[in-house]
């Protein structure tokens, strides 16, 4: 354990005396003050997301610092003060140019955890999170760092009720009603939709993320689904978290040694398996790379294997918002997403031998939780899944040469009944524009119409930013007239997004994809019987040619930069038009990869970090 990488105190009297003094001021025994530290941490916010994590800090808190001394049983450790991260509320900064950060949060709660665990030299790490980016920045964070570490969903907010209909309702419910008419019923939803506390509680990026994280093997399974007011999360959760940790540490359990190809593999199958958010082809990446992949979709999943397994092997199993009627509590009811893992373990589509950070492996924990079979309402069996085929895909073709483009297939609703589409493109320079469209002309789309919204990539936005308000009107707009309006972006989707909407086209229009070039009228197909999307006037050579000169002038005109691209006035935006790697490789600010690899790898031959599966 007393490495260099971990033990950063020493007898020196100037650097001794803080942590003697936080050891007397936490209650634990000063003479631990030069044994490698341990603690919580967790993430802050402004919106219900955030609301239950500080209790359950506090409880793991308490928890630890009752298990940290020199007595028989007792952890040897530096316990040291519980660390929170910041982020942003997707919820509340949807439809706003404030949500470029949501995003780039993902880095900044990254960033400031590597700065905790590297320069504290955290042994032993306990993180609670919360809301969507912010768990995957931890993870990616615990990477890094390699050592024994635990994550706890701080758990879903309960579905709200409208008291008049008593229809259940979720902050999908609320966008939705945006284009209402009536102030007041759009009030009254507001008002409604989400009581209490916790993140989201659909089957949306949060929860498909924690599912993720689950079937990885980073959080226990059985953490995962209650919802945030559940008291076990500051009870039983906490001591057994404890427990963990100290078991992890004993055996030398880091989570490069949980999180590899066949836990990523497996946590990919069961995100196509519960009809999960698009942004997990999103998320994927970045935690492979933490975890030592170089290209998740070379080495861990190719995009031909990934559609293979969502259209002919793996059905959707829950009948679960935002495409379905239940949410994550009405999981955690039945059983847990514990249940899905043993459906898919049971049909073979998993691999059941990858450890997990309860020192099991996936089949020996989902065995020991006594795992119920498929209730047959919410989850299904594989024998009668709620939807034949996987809730995902990926496309290719002349829009998409990066094999970029994203589909929630479980969300669609219309216009792909023979598994192709062919519309006219409507084309928007922003997310702003499309609203102001939306809001003031909504006439103005017709059946078959595919809009496209540019310059919202990771560059362009810059940011990257999700549609979950466009994309909610648009579904409210085509279920009044019974059309088909379909919607491409080089942004990104909430998780409670449902429609004929296809994110991530790249190459990004700021970095000068194809989809820069097309223009209002032109015809858009998409085929899934070839999982591609494109665009027939693009093939023409003479034609692509000529309207990629015009932006090319006007990208030259601009300094550089195209004019229809967002202002990047902070430096947190610069960072992102700057450092921004496309969707493929998760849409992170990264700097050089060969030199990051190579400054891994003299850091692993120096000693400074012990030597580990990495695999740059």
């Amino acid at each position: 354990m007393k490495n260099s990488r971990i033990v950063l105190i020493d007898r020196h009297p100037g650097r001794s005396t803080q942590t003697i003094g936080l050891a007397r001021e936490l209650g634990t025994d000063p003479d631990l003050i030069h044994e490698p530290s341990v603690g919580v941490v967790g993430t802050k916010g402004d919106s219900q997301c955030y609301l239950g994590v500080m209790s359950k800090v506090d409880a793991i808190h308490e928890a630890l610092k009752s298990r940290i001394g020199k007595g028989p049983g007792q952890l040897q450790l530096r316990l040291v003060q519980p660390e929170y991260t910041i982020a942003t509320s997707d919820g509340v900064r949807n439809g706003t140019r404030e949500m470029r950060y949501s995003l780039i949060g993902r880095e900044v709660t990254h960033d400031a955890l590597s700065e905790h665990l590297s320069a504290t030299g955290l042994a032993g790490t306990i993180a609670v999170v919360a809301c969507d980016k912010p768990p995957v920045g931890t993870l990616a964070a615990l990477l890094e760092h390699n050592q024994p570490s635990i994550i706890m969903s701080d758990g879903p907010i309960h579905p709200g009720k409208d008291p008049n209909t008593g229809e259940p309702l979720d902050i999908v419910s609320a966008y939705q009603v945006a284009g209402h008419p009536d102030a007041a019923h759009r009030h009254h939803i507001a008002c409604h939709a989400c009581p209490g506390y916790g993140s989201c509680g659909g089957m949306f990026t949060y929860n498909t993320m924690q599912t993720f994280i689950g079937v990885v093997g980073m959080q226990p399974l059985h953490m995962v689904a209650p919802p945030s007011d559940d008291p076990r999360r500051v009870k039983e959760f906490a001591a057994e978290l404890v427990t963990l940790l100290s078991n992890l540490i004993a055996k030398d359990l880091k989570p490069r040694d949980i999180v590899g190809r066949d836990s990523l593999r497996n946590a990919m199958i069961v995100a196509m398996a519960i009809g999960g958010s698009t942004n997990v082809v999103l998320h994927a990446p970045e935690i492979a790379r933490a975890a030592g992949f170089a290209d998740f979709w070379k080495e861990v999943m190719t995009p031909e294997e990934f559609n293979h397994l969502s259209q002919n092997v793996v059905p959707v199993l829950t009948d679960a918002r935002p495409y379905g009627k239940y949410s994550m509590v009405d999981i955690d009811r039945v059983g847990g997403v514990q249940v899905i893992v043993r459906e898919l373990l049971e049909a073979g589509l998993l691999n059941g031998d990858v450890m997990t950070c309860t020192g099991e492996t996936l089949s020996q924990q989902v065995k020991r939780l006594g795992t119920k079979s498929a209730d047959g309402t919410v989850i299904y069996p594989i024998a009668k899944p709620y939807k034949a085929t996987g809730g995902l895909r990926v496309l290719g073709g002349n829009l998409s040469p990066d094999f970029s483009a994203i589909l929630k297939l479980a969300g669609v609703e219309g216009g792909l009944e023979d598994n192709t589409f062919r519309g006219r493109a409507c084309v928007f320079e922003s997310e702003q524009a499309l609203l102001t469209a939306l809001e003031t002309t909504p006439e103005r789309f017709l059946n078959n119409d595919m809009v496209i919204v540019r310059y919202e990539g990771p560059s362009g936005a810059p940011g990257m930013p999700e549609f979950l308000d466009p994309t909610s009107r648009i579904t409210t707009l085509c279920r009044e007239r019974g059309i088909v309006v379909g919607l491409m972006t080089d942004g990104r989707f909430s998780g409670g997004s449902v429609g004929l909407v296809i994110g991530h086209v790249g190459p990004e229009a700021a970095l000068g994809g194809p989809i820069a070039f097309v223009e209002d009228g032109d015809e858009i197909q998409i085929d899934l019987n070839k999982n591609e999307l494109n665009c027939p006037a693009l093939a023409n050579p003479q034609t692509f040619a000529k309207r990629k000169a015009v932006w090319d002038k006007a990208v030259a005109d601009n300094g550089g930069v195209h004019p229809n691209c967002g202002i990047a006035d902070t430096r947190l935006l610069q960072r992102a038009r700057h450092m921004a790697v496309p969707a493929t490789r998760g849409g992170g600010m990264h700097p050089n990869r060969e030199v990051w690899v190579r400054d891994r790898r003299n850091a692993e031959a120096s000693g400074f970090v012990p030597k580990n599966k990495f695999r740059g």
